[in-house]
């Protein structure tokens, strides 16, 4: 008689468990959107939730101890003007947040230490590249001030946030929809999921298609896909009759999967949250009251099924504590931030040891917070390795870093969101629109001292086509007069006020 081998490992006993109610985030209008984004983000100072608003879009940012009641007098970040779909933590500042929205728009957020005060509505840079709602953001993890975003244009756009300028412009790979974009380890390749039914992994500075998989789930929704530390690529979608499934793949292969599970029979698209210090993967569902965690190793079956999280309430939404945000000393391994109709409920995933000693096997040494390459450089060709810490005496948050920017290059047309940068020897837009003698005077001085030359293109609000208006000639004749203004508007005009091409949009 043969007996049945359990297979060894030092995670088969993880369990889940909500904390008290004392320490959850109470009286939270959550937002109703129907996207199938996390709609909470969390780092070791802040979580960030999307919440309902009246006229626009809205998220809330509350410093980790503030738990219990929120009181609905909280000061929200409220600066779009459609409601928010998407929210992200920079993972080399935990004072800077960005933010998509359906009004097409990428907000850069600087959160104040001991968090808001009051509401805040003026961005550190705004983003504006993208024709559609834009539903997906993700920082570059080694490179600083880098960050992707994908719009429901089929377009996705790398941005340089400090520059305010869209370096990469990668808008004839996808045919439909994009369900998904991330990065792998270093930042040299990135996954894209789309509804067309392929799987690709793209160059990001080229745009180019390195690999690509038709079909890798049978079924019609939603696909998500993350890279595992070794580069496999890890996907989970629906079968032809909606069961759930999760599915392992060499990208150097992509012919067959190395294995596909299928699960259960559900609606919702299953969120997969990689820790690649354990390569255990959580998968959370859009209405699930439960998280299934798996161990990704080197031996078949290569996903080995550990366990499951059940509550009773189903989640809205679910954010992701980074490792150097966790409780060593409780030999916690993962954190998760729970978004319920009207609070936040954490879960924490633990691994019990009998000893208070230091855990050596559970906590190597971990992606920490510092960049390894700038954003110039990357852009330039250079790659970057994370910047490993240990978590021994526990992570110590630096004093909050100034998100610097370079005020004369933070606006960027759509038009101009493209693969090489501009110089920074312009102005900015709002002294482009000053109109009148003076500014003509200014340019006539400075003619005298140096050649005009072209600078970088700039954006002028509609606020500022008034103060334009009196370079137009009144010929007595509305019609005409309302022609020229629209010529304007929709053209991009190169002249020499303050040494500016300007761009009207």
């Amino acid at each position: 008689m043969s007996r049945k081998v359990v297979r060894t490992s030092k995670f088969r006993h993880v369990f889940g468990q909500a904390v008290k109610a004392d320490q959850c985030y109470d009286d939270i209008r959550i937002s109703q959107q129907t996207w199938d984004s996390n709609f909470c983000s969390v780092n070791p100072s802040f979580v960030a939730m999307i919440v309902e608003a009246s006229g626009g879009g809205a998220f809330i940012v509350l410093p980790l101890s503030k738990t219990g009641r929120i009181d609905m007098s909280t000061p929200t970040v409220c600066g779009h003007t459609g409601p928010v779909l998407d929210i992200e933590w920079c993972p080399h500042n935990d004072h800077v947040i960005a933010s998509g929205s359906e009004d097409c728009s990428v907000m850069i957020w600087q959160i104040p230490e001991g968090g808001l005060t009051s509401p805040l509505k003026e961005p550190v840079v705004k983003l504006d590249g993208h024709s559609k709602r834009v539903g997906i953001l993700s920082w570059h993890p080694t490179a600083r001030n880098v960050l992707m975003s994908a719009g429901c244009d089929n377009v996705l756009i790398l941005w340089n946030v400090a520059r305010g300028e869209a370096m990469v412009r990668i808008d004839s790979v996808h045919t439909d929809l994009i369900y998904s974009a991330c990065w792998n380890r270093n930042g040299s390749q990135i996954l894209t999921s789309c509804k067309d039914k392929k799987l690709r992994v793209l160059n990001p500075r080229q745009g180019a298609v390195i690999a690509e998989k038709d079909k890798p789930h049978e079924g019609s929704r939603p696909i998500r896909a993350v890279f595992m530390s070794d580069g496999k690529v890890l996907t989970t979608g629906f079968s032809r009759m909606s069961e759930r499934q999760v599915a392992l793949w060499d990208p150097k292969n992509l012919d067959e999967p190395l294995t596909l599970q299928e699960l259960d029979t559900s609606s919702g698209a299953l969120l997969p949250f990689y820790d690649p210090d354990t390569s255990i993967v959580y998968l959370c569902g859009k209405g699930d009251s439960s998280i299934r965690y798996f161990e990704v190793t080197d031996e078949a079956p290569y996903v080995h099924y550990l366990s499951m999280y059940s509550s009773k309430e189903s989640q809205k939404g679910m954010g992701y504590m980074p490792k150097r945000g966790l409780e060593v000393n409780k030999c916690e391994i993962a954190r998760f931030y729970k978004l319920h109709e009207r609070k936040c409920e954490p879960v924490v995933m633990t691994v019990p040891r009998k000893s208070d000693l230091f855990q050596e096997d559970l906590y190597p040494n971990t992606i920490g917070p510092e960049p390894s390459v700038e954003a110039d450089d990357w852009f330039d060709g250079k790659d970057g390795e994370p910047v490993f810490i240990s978590l021994k005496d526990g992570f110590v948050a630096a004093k909050p870093k100034e998100f610097k920017v370079i005020k004369s290059l933070m606006a960027t047309s759509s038009s101009a969101a493209s693969s090489h940068r501009q110089a920074d020897n312009g102005v900015s837009g709002g002294e482009a629109a000053e109109g009148g003698d003076g500014a003509a005077d200014q340019a006539s001085g400075r003619a005298g001292e140096q050649k005009l030359r072209p600078g970088p293109t700039r954006r002028i609000e509609d606020s500022a086509l008034c103060e334009i208006w009196i370079f137009i000639p009144v010929f007595g004749c509305e019609i005409l007069r309302n022609f020229l203004i629209y010529v304007l508007h929709h053209s991009e005009i190169n002249c020499c006020i303050l040494d500016t091409p300007c761009v009207f949009t």
